[in-house]
């Protein structure tokens, strides 16, 4: 549902000259952003070793959005926009899944 919470998995790769420095350039000016939007960013991770597949980022992530309007509302702000190129500079590659909890679990 629209109004229902949504987890947004981001999986970055940096670009190798200084991809990573720009990127926390990047998160300090979009996370005034974030939060007025009432994005929630969760535990990151920097992945050591694909044990099985291939996927190798250099930083994954979730956001937790109150809504994916509210997600939709990031991306639309004139002010976001204005810093986002940073987010661009700083990445080579990046994987953005929106995500929703799972009546699962392992034991």
């Amino acid at each position: 549902m629209a109004d229902e919470p949504v987890y947004m998995l981001n999986a970055l790769w940096f670009k190798a000259d200084g991809g990573a420095a720009k990127y926390a350039e990047y998160a300090a000016a979009a996370g005034p952003f974030v939060q007025r939007l009432g994005g929630e960013s969760m535990h990151a991770f920097r992945p050591v070793a694909a044990l099985q597949g291939d996927f190798d980022p250099d930083l994954m992530f979730f956001v937790r959005w109150p809504s994916f309007s509210a997600f939709e509302q990031l991306i639309a702000d004139p002010g976001y926009q204005a810093i986002s190129h940073l987010r661009d500079e700083a990445i080579e590659r990046a994987v953005l899944t929106r995500c929703e909890p799972a009546d699962m679990t392992l034991r």
